[in-house]
């Protein structure tokens, strides 16, 4: 009967449910319209963005090699946890499989470390483009921008084998309901009925080294631009130098402040109902914008989708 006992407290469970709005019914309609349209938004906007960042020959420099790999997370990011969001919405049984909910975690722990350290790289950029002009091509060059780009994916990588490990080891006894949105790590300590504070210890540690050592180089990168940008002289200057960055700013602040939010928190004592809609955020909301915020503000971009049109549209009027 013991041997009984422990097999039930550790045998994971075939499947979780995840609670999402589920106490709130009246929300589901308007929040699955939203979600549908953020998702068909997010697609075209990152895959316009990887288009003209490889065909267009005047956006082949490093920014948009970088650019074009952010673009590519973020499709990834979206299509990981919203087609399933959307399909939960959709029915009546909210569930995904234990299979499916590890795989889940894995490739979203994965590409969220990967975009922070691809948007290090990317203020290293700036920061050589603005406060080493003359040496720009030297430092830039293309081999190291796909060094930087390999060991953002293989650190992710490695993040997400290490929380993997961790949390499949978790009993749940007989627990399933999941008070989230989709799957993810700290969604998958509270729940747990086990002593998790070795998992709460990793994961605060590799968060800390994931999220504010990249932080600490982009404020440390912005820290030596803005000391460049004020000893120019022209105003049209300062503008154009701070134009090339605001765009990147805008989107290390949606991405960082939530995931700061969420994760240099001890996981079992953050609360799960503000924790689901922040996890919402910026898993749908931060690359749906994305894309607008960089073509809107970035005239190389608006040029080449210009251009890209124009070329895909000159076929139709023959």
């Amino acid at each position: 009967m013991r041997s009984d006992n422990q097999s039930f407290l550790w045998d994971p469970p075939k499947d979780f449910i995840l609670l999402g709005i589920s106490d709130r019914p009246w929300l589901e309609l308007p929040l699955f319209v939203v979600l549908l349209v953020s998702y068909i938004l997010a697609m075209l906007g990152n895959i316009s963005i990887i288009l003209v960042s490889r065909l267009d020959a005047q956006l082949h420099s490093p920014m948009y090699i970088f650019l074009s790999h952010l673009s590519f997370l973020d499709l990834c990011y979206t299509t990981t946890t919203v087609p399933q969001m959307l399909a939960n919405m959709g029915s009546s049984r909210k569930t995904i499989s234990y299979g499916g909910c590890t795989v889940q975690y894995a490739i979203f722990h994965w590409l969220g470390c990967t975009e922070c350290i691809v948007l290090a790289a990317m203020a290293l950029d700036r920061y050589v483009a603005i406060c080493e002009p003359l040496r720009y091509a030297i430092i830039m060059h293309r081999p190291l921008c796909q060094q930087l780009v390999a060991v953002a994916w293989l650190s992710g990588f490695g993040n997400s084998l290490v929380q993997v490990v961790l949390t499949v080891q978790l009993p749940f006894c007989g627990r399933k309901v999941l008070n989230n949105f989709f799957c993810e790590v700290p969604a998958m300590i509270k729940l747990s009925c086990a002593d998790t504070a070795v998992n709460d210890t990793m994961l605060a540690v590799l968060v800390a080294f994931f999220v504010l050592v990249p932080l600490a180089l982009i404020l440390l990168s912005y820290g030596f631009i803005a000391r460049a940008v004020l000893r120019i002289q022209t105003s049209m200057g300062r503008h154009k130098a701070f134009g090339t960055c605001s765009s990147h700013l805008v989107v290390v602040s949606l991405f960082y402040l939530p995931a700061i939010y969420m994760y240099l928190q001890p996981p079992s004592s953050y609360s799960q109902e503000q924790g689901k809609f922040i996890s919402l955020f910026y898993s749908i909301i931060t690359p749906t914008l994305n894309p607008f915020i960089y073509t809107l503000r970035n005239k190389d971009v608006k040029g080449a989708l210009r251009r890209l049109l124009a070329r895909a549209w000159r076929p139709c009027r023959r």
